[in-house]
């Protein structure tokens, strides 16, 4: 704590004692063949959410000044009569001089201005990748929905996965405390038509938390012109069985007042088919009993979530956000029918099993968030305070029972049990940040205190029956109780073709799980550096070269910790591991491009004592059981290749395609624990085609194709999936109204078999969602929904409170 305040202080000092100044920005605005375009419009933009920050205009020989430009990364743009030049990444920390600006006009205006507006896009930033999905069919889904057609993103077993890692889930710039399902439930009920876009950040900047590895951050979209913009929208999806979601936004500004409000209605039955195969071994791995499992799994569910977002500006210098988010998702309910048939070594059946297991679920998440940014009288430097709050209340009670027959039918025994499971979790955070330009570079710094408190517990009860494999004594009472000190510093600076920004981030963690059934205490102390580097050199307006280095640090998220068991049936379940250990990592990535339209990226990444998924067959009590352990060491590298690309100005292509490495080596821990390592060679390709499917614009169209050749999932490795999607999205009524259609999954291939195989284990699952389906969307917008975007430089003293804090 002492040197926690020594880091508060010293922020205060710099405040107080720094000074820095602003710069500015001069270029030309010419066509194809060169020629000058005279009295263009300038367009400088946020590079976090795009937003307007100011503007200009070119004078008659197409030169251009905008000056007093506070240090920050941001987007610049030319346009003349609906036609622009392709957006051009800054980061400014000195006077920049650029060459020219090249605005195309042998296309049609229409068509110029359609392909820009209605369709995704893609942009590189040293930092980060941003998929702006605003107004395209992408929007019409749910955010998870989005998250999943965002390029390099892989769904795996409902995980979102960048190049095999875990990745995190940020809102605005403020992390999603949970995990697993229930981000996706929250996810789910998050309107897509409320998303601006989707930054993927490989290697986070040293302001993020270094917790795990790539964040998915999700940037809302925010009205910016005074007065009151509403929507209501809607979709129906055809999967299995139907399933739709309601929802309305508003909009209100005035010059010092920012009000935006969201509710989402999502309910939807859902069914998902799983295929479980295991072959027991003896001591001379020779196969002795052959289980074939089929699970048939229903879940019903209505979830409600809202948001609020309020900004107000006191003055030019001060200006409060306070934004909150709730989901609830009440009387879930979740039936399982499966069906065993257990056979010889010679493939004889010799008796079958069957088992229904009913859950009922509710959650609540809310979560509240408060901050206050003062901008200093020196241009450029600003100090702000953010205060967090998270709840999660979350319980389930489950009935299981099972019968069992011989191989003629006749009934054999039952068995069956009762178990009730509650968890809370609140999250408190509180965040200083301050930055300022330090002549012709900047820097930022800040520090981070957040407390976590986890209490769980679960009972079993209502025994019947006997079973060789449940302990009556599974009852537990577990806390979790978690403090994390941080603070960060990062400078940048540009040179004429070079720029550098250096990232350090200390954290200090002190960590508590208490199980009352195991009476253990398990305590994690330490301290970490976590540094990251950015280097880019763009020898020309063509090329460019960046290499960046990021530390990160996996901690075990809640749930894992818990040492409780959820059971599929009484021979097939998932335990915790309330032993499990931070991981680190250290990522490599050195990336080239090509006229902004081709991008070459080699990493390395060491994962260490990765956290993985790990499944392990007991032989001898022929039981499966599914759970977290940290592995002794991890790797993965790979080539990626994307391109981003204007084929013709009705036909913009989007493709990624990935050629990677990854291995893990762990302990067996069912077979002597012996020392395994599973890796894979795979590829993953991505090709996306939007096009433009009228002369008018108002219809568009989408062509996506996924293929996997195979995949690491801890002890899993696998098979290949392809998935073929088909979209198209038609404006009506002077674009007061939007409606779309889509369909994923025409092929039916979006579904892999996951098998381990090894030593004595053997075994693999296939597990089939709703991932085939055709949605429905539509959106109608009413209040002042007409005005452009080139119509907010007249706000320009309103802009900076709708900066996206870091």
């Amino acid at each position: 704590m002492k040197n926690l305040t020594y880091i508060v202080l010293l922020v205060f000092f710099m405040v107080n004692h720094l000074s820095g100044q602003t710069f500015q920005i001069t270029g030309k605005v010419v066509d194809e063949q060169n020629q000058v375009i005279p009295f263009a419009n300038i367009l400088l933009l946020q590079a976090s959410d795009t937003t307007f920050v100011k503007g200009t205009s070119a004078d008659d020989n197409g030169f251009f000044v905008l000056s007093e430009v506070e240090p920050d990364l941001y987007l610049l743009q030319a346009s003349y009569v609906g036609r622009g030049s392709e957006p051009r990444a800054l980061d400014i920390a000195t006077n920049v001089s650029l060459g020219a600006l090249i605005i195309p006009l042998e296309t049609n205006e229409l068509d110029e201005v359609v392909v820009t507006a209605q369709r995704p896009k893609l942009q590189r930033l040293p930092d980060r990748l941003v998929f702006s999905v605003e107004n395209t069919i992408v929007s019409q889904g749910t955010s998870w929905d989005i998250l999943r057609s965002t390029p390099g993103v892989i769904v795996n077993d409902d995980r979102l996965l960048v190049r095999g890692e875990s990745a995190r889930v940020y809102l605005n710039g403020r992390a999603v405390q949970l995990s697993g399902q229930e981000v996706q439930d929250l996810l789910q009920g998050l309107s897509g038509v409320n998303i601006k876009s989707v930054e993927v950040m490989i290697n986070p900047p040293a302001q993020y938390d270094a917790e795990g590895g790539p964040i998915l951050n999700i940037i809302t979209s925010k009205n910016i012109i005074p007065g009151y913009k509403g929507s209501v929208n809607g979709t129906y999806t055809q999967a299995v069985f139907p399933k739709f979601n309601l929802g309305t936004s508003h909009y209100y500004k005035t010059d010092k007042l920012h009000l935006f409000a969201n509710y989402t209605i999502n309910p939807k039955k859902e069914l998902r088919k799983t295929e479980k195969g295991i072959n027991f071994m003896d001591d001379t791995n020779s196969v002795f009993s052959r289980w074939d499992t089929q699970y048939n799994q229903v879940t019903r569910t209505q979830s409600h979530s809202g948001s609020l977002i309020l900004d107000y500006d006191f003055d030019d210098r001060n200006s409060i956000n306070v934004t909150s988010n709730l989901m609830f998702n009440p009387n879930q309910e979740q039936q399982t029918r499966l069906s065993n048939d257990m056979r010889t070594g010679q493939f004889q059946l010799d008796s079958t099993f069957t088992t229904v297991n009913n859950t009922t679920m509710d959650n609540t998440n809310l979560a509240f968030d408060l901050s206050y940014v003062h901008k200093l009288k020196k241009p450029g430097a600003r100090l702000s305070f953010n205060g967090h709050y998270t709840y999660f209340d979350g319980g389930s009670f489950q009935n299981l029972a099972s019968d069992y027959f011989d191989s003629n039918g006749s009934f054999l025994r039952d068995f069956g049990f009762d178990s009730d499971a509650q968890q809370d979790i609140q999250i408190y955070t509180g965040q200083v940040d301050f930055s300022t330009p330090m002549g012709n570079a900047s820097i930022e710094t800040g520090a981070k205190i957040s407390s976590i408190t986890s209490e769980s517990n679960v009972d079993f009860f209502n025994f019947n029956g006997s079973s060789n494999t449940v302990d009556t004594s599974l009852s537990d009472d577990y806390t979790y109780d978690e403090s994390v000190y941080a603070a960060y510093f990062s400078f940048v600076k540009n040179w004429d073709k070079w720029s550098m920004k250096l990232g350090l981030r200390g954290e200090l963690t002190e960590a508590e799980g208490v199980s009352l059934t195991l009476n253990e205490i398990n305590t994690q102390d330490f301290f970490e550096p976590f540094p990251s580097l950015y280097l880019l050199y763009s020898p020309s307006d063509k090329h460019s070269f960046s290499f960046d280095y990021g530390r990160n640090v996996d901690r075990p998220k809640y749930n894992d910790l818990n040492p409780f068991r959820f059971f599929f049936n009484e021979n097939d379940y998932e335990e915790g591991n309330p032993r499990l250990r931070p991981s680190f990592s250290n990522n490599f990535n050195l990336n080239y491009t090509l006229n902004s339209e081709y991008f070459f990226d080699l990493y390395y990444r060491d994962n260490g004592s990765n956290i993985a998924y790990l499944v392990f067959q007991d032989n001898d009590n022929q039981t499966l059981v599914e759970l977290k352990q940290n592995v002794l060491e991890s790797k993965s590298y790979g080539l990626d290749f994307t391109l981003s690309k204007t084929i013709l100005p009705s036909w913009f292509v989007y493709a990624y395609t990935s050629l990677f490495h990854e291995e893990e080596t762990f302990l067996a821990v069912e077979s002597g624990d012996v020392e395994f390592t599973n890796k894979v060679d795979g590829v993953y390709g991505y090709l996306a085609n939007y096009l433009t499917l009228s002369k008018d614009g108002s219809l568009t169209g989408e062509v996506t194709m996924t293929y996997i050749s195979n995949f690491l999932y801890g002890s899993y490795i696998s098979d290949e999936q392809l998935n073929l999607t088909l979209g198209l999205r038609k404006s009506l009524f002077n674009n007061r109204a939007v409606i779309s259609i889509a369909a994923e999954d025409l092929l039916e291939r979006w579904v892999a078999t996951y098998r381990s195989d090894y030593l004595n284990q053997d075994n693999f699952y296939r597990r089939r969602a709703e991932y085939q389906f055709i949605r429905v969307g539509f959106t109608y917008n009413f209040g002042n929904f007409r005005l452009e975007d080139n119509q907010r430089a007249i706000e320009k003293k309103e802009r900076n409170r709708l900066e996206r804090e870091e």
